[in-house]
């Protein structure tokens, strides 16, 4: 299997044409952003998503599975090879995706 950075390349050569689509590195693996949400990583399964209606209607094989230990389940993504397929998936999710939080400012003391 690809090292994480091959696989990152892999997956941002995949989702070219999708507006506002980044990652950043992320404890040796790498967190995905599509406008400015985030709804996937590389994790030590692979490539995953977040837990979304679109996801599973686009991916009905794929069984949730936490990516790390203590985590929320992901879907482990199998629709990676088709690119049309996969850009899809990533518009039809963001609806559902959970808004960005906002970091609240420390108060000095």
């Amino acid at each position: 299997m690809a090292d994480n950075k091959e696989l990152a390349a892999y997956i941002m050569e995949q989702l070219e044409g999708l507006e506002e689509v980044r990652n950043i590195p992320m404890m040796g693996g790498y967190v995905f952003y599509y406008k400015e949400k985030i709804f996937g990583g590389i994790y030590e399964p692979g490539f995953m998503v977040k837990v979304t209606q679109a996801g599973k209607e686009y991916m009905p094989e794929s069984e949730a599975e936490p990516p790390y230990a203590g985590a929320k389940p992901m879907l482990p993504v199998t629709i990676l090879e088709n690119r049309e397929l996969l850009q899809e998936m990533v518009r039809a999710m963001y609806p559902e995706l959970p808004e960005k939080k906002v970091r609240k400012k420390k108060k000095d003391q």
